[in-house]
């Protein structure tokens, strides 16, 4: 079984005394939750990608976020290892086993989807959400623990993330 290694990061900053979480919405949401049959659901998600040879995960977190957000920030914490089987959705439909790190990252600049037009190919729009109501409306089951462990660090960390 073919194996994938991924890293990707929770970017959060302070806005109106509560936290914003940066997410996105992947373009050709193909695989979306249908809610009913009129209006699928689109997948919310975290910025996450593949680790490239020679690059270490943190490295792949921000760049990845910067790709498919616009902003940059500054890791605070390792959060979670997330694994699982995925059959891919294109070429030789393989079960594929994934390891996807994440990590908190505060946010340091940017414009949240100011992403370049190349990256809309993956990356339908990025904005920020209130963390504690993104946690019930991503998607993956996997990314909604690594948003209660974000939230977790935060409570206990709250002046280093500020």
């Amino acid at each position: 079984m073919p194996r994938e290694i991924s890293a990707g990061g929770v970017v959060v900053r302070r806005s109106n005394q509560a936290w914003e979480v940066a997410v996105i919405e992947p373009a050709g949401n193909q695989d979306a939750a249908v809610t009913d049959k009129k209006r699928p659901k689109p997948v919310l998600a975290l910025p996450k990608g593949l680790v490239d040879p020679g690059e270490k995960a943190e490295q792949t977190a921000l760049r990845e976020v910067h790709e498919e957000t616009g902003v940059t920030g500054k890791i605070l914490s390792k959060l979670l290892d997330i694994k699982y089987v995925y059959v891919r959705s294109w070429g030789d439909k393989a079960r594929v086993f994934k390891i996807a790190s994440f990590y908190l990252l505060r946010y340091e600049s940017g414009e949240i989807d100011d992403i370049t037009p190349e990256m809309r190919i993956e990356v339908k729009r990025a904005f920020w959400a209130p963390l504690d109501e993104i946690e019930r409306k991503l998607t993956y089951s996997g990314e909604r623990d690594v948003v209660r462990k974000a939230r977790e660090y935060l409570q206990t960390h709250s002046e280093e993330a500020s």
